[in-house]
C-alpha cells in the first residue's frame, strides 16, 4: 500500500469515544445520599452494610468516576465526584477508627467543624451549577442543605435538624438519579427526552453530560 493510499489515522483524546462517566457518578451519589437520608429520618438503621455501601459504591468507585472525569478533562465532575468520594472515605474512617483504638471519638466541636467546611463545599459547587442546569441546581443545593443541617444537628444536640437533614439527603440523592437518568438517556437518544431544566445562562446544552 502507498503513502497515498495509507487510511487516514485518526487521532482522538484519551477516554474522548468511551461513554462519559458522570451519570455514573450521579446515580453513585443519588443512591448513596438517599441511604444516609433514610438513616438520619430514623427510616432505616445505619449498620455494617450502609457503612460498606458506603465505602466501596460512595468512596472508592466515585473517586473511580473523579479521576475519569479528569481525563476527559471535566474539571466540574472531576473535583465534584473525586472530593465527594473521599468525603464517604473520611466520614467513615471518623466511624472506624476510634473503633480500632486509633484515636479517640471525634468531640462535637470538631464534627461542627468538618460537616460545616463540607456544606461550604457543596456551597461552591451549588453556584458553579448556575453555568449548567436546573436539576444539578437542585441536586447541589440541597447538598448543601444537607450538609449544613447536619452541621446544626452536631451543634445543637437537636434531634429536628437530623430530621430534616435525612430529607435533604433524600432530596438529593432523588435529584442525583433523576439527573444521571437523564443525562444517559438524552445522551443515548441524541435529543432531549428527560430534560434537566435550561438556564439562560448555561454555557452548556441542559442535556449534556458533566
Amino acid at each position: 500500500m502507498t503513502a497515498d493510499n495509507a487510511p487516514p489515522v485518526i487521532s482522538s483524546a484519551p477516554g474522548e469515544n468511551a461513554a462519559p462517566p458522570a451519570p455514573l457518578g450521579l446515580l453513585t451519589l443519588g443512591l448513596t445520599t438517599i441511604l444516609l437520608g433514610l438513616g438520619k429520618s430514623g427510616l432505616v438503621a445505619i449498620d455494617n452494610q450502609v457503612l460498606a455501601f458506603a465505602i466501596f459504591y460512595a468512596g472508592l468507585f466515585q473517586v473511580i468516576v473523579g479521576i475519569s472525569e479528569h481525563k476527559r478533562q471535566k474539571s466540574f465532575g472531576a473535583i465534584a465526584f473525586t472530593s465527594l468520594g473521599l468525603f464517604w472515605l473520611s466520614l467513615l474512617a471518623l466511624t472506624i477508627f476510634p473503633a480500632l483504638g486509633w484515636g479517640g471519638e471525634p468531640k462535637a466541636a470538631n464534627m461542627v467543624a468538618y460537616l460545616t467546611m463540607w456544606g461550604l463545599f457543596a456551597a461552591i459547587l451549588f453556584l458553579a451549577t448556575f453555568r449548567l442546569n436546573r436539576v444539578l441546581q437542585g441536586v447541589f443545593g440541597s447538598l448543601m442543605a444537607f450538609f449544613l443541617l447536619l452541621a446544626m444537628a452536631a451543634s445543637s444536640g437537636n434531634p429536628v435538624f437530623t430530621l430534616f437533614a435525612g430529607y435533604a439527603g433524600m432530596i438529593c440523592g432523588s435529584l442525583a438519579l433523576y439527573a444521571g437518568v437523564a443525562q444517559r438517556l438524552n445522551e443515548r437518544a441524541g435529543r432531549t427526552v428527560a430534560p434537566l431544566g435550561t438556564w439562560k445562562g448555561a454555557t452548556r446544552p441542559a442535556d449534556r453530560p458533566l
